[in-house]
């Protein structure tokens, strides 16, 4: 990095530039071209992220960085498994011969990936997942990196985490839009007061083990329950 980018402006510019894109897609996307121009020494770099106890690539910049983080996941090891569940980075400049991870570690030095970067993505409510930069020279990071990255990797998580948050709240506010529209349409088709018409939407959600807002999706679409099967 140059004196400028390691500057506190540099970051302060960096960070805005992320909180730019309110949807978390656009953010993942930012967070990980941007992660190459923080750190120079990765040539590619991709997002893990932890949902309902699995962990997926959500952005990455290129097919290598994805098939690295696919091998993590079907062999059950590597660093951004690791990274995304503990908090100090990890740092390997021979793959091949890394003994923390050596049947993955043997298979991206197989693709041409000889060094890797990954740093946990957390705010001070919850993680995130996981930062993965990869090189495909040996020895390629070194201590001006690491601090690097956990410099930008701090910058990264709270754009993600005010991206998640917009994108629920918007989930949420359309989900309930859509429910008040039908119960609407229940009230007058079936002459309901609005606590019965939304106790309708809820014990047929219920019942039928279907999203509330799928129901009243339905609803509004055709203007009335969908049917059940009877078989």
């Amino acid at each position: 990095m140059t004196a400028r980018e390691s500057s506190a402006s540099y970051f302060a510019e960096l960070s805005r530039d992320l909180l730019g894109a309110p949807q978390e897609e656009p953010t993942t996307d930012a967070v990980v071209r941007r992660a190459l121009e923080v750190v120079r020494a990765a040539q590619h770099a991709s997002v893990t992220m932890r949902r309902s106890a699995a962990t997926q690539t959500i952005a990455s910049t290129s097919d290598l960085a994805t098939d690295c983080d696919r091998l993590q996941y079907e062999l059950g090891e590597g660093p951004c498994v690791d990274a995304a569940l503990e908090q100090e980075p990890f740092v390997a400049g021979d793959l091949r011969t890394d003994r923390r991870w050596p049947t993955w570690g043997h298979h991206v030095a197989d693709l041409g990936v000889h060094s890797v970067l990954s740093v946990q993505l957390s705010t001070p409510s919850e993680v995130l997942g996981a930062l993965n930069l990869y090189a495909e020279r040996r020895q390629a990071f070194d201590r001006d990196d690491v601090d690097a990255a956990l410099i930008y990797t701090t910058h990264a998580a709270n754009a993600l985490g005010t991206a998640r948050l917009v994108t629920g709240l918007q989930t949420a506010m359309e989900s309930r839009h859509l429910i008040g529209v039908a119960q609407g349409i229940l009230m007058r088709t079936y002459d309901l007061d609005l606590d019965r018409s939304f106790e309708l939407l809820r014990r047929y959600s219920s019942h039928t083990n279907t999203k509330l807002r799928d129901v009243a999706r339905h609803v509004v679409e055709h203007g009335r329950l969908p049917t059940t099967s009877s078989n």
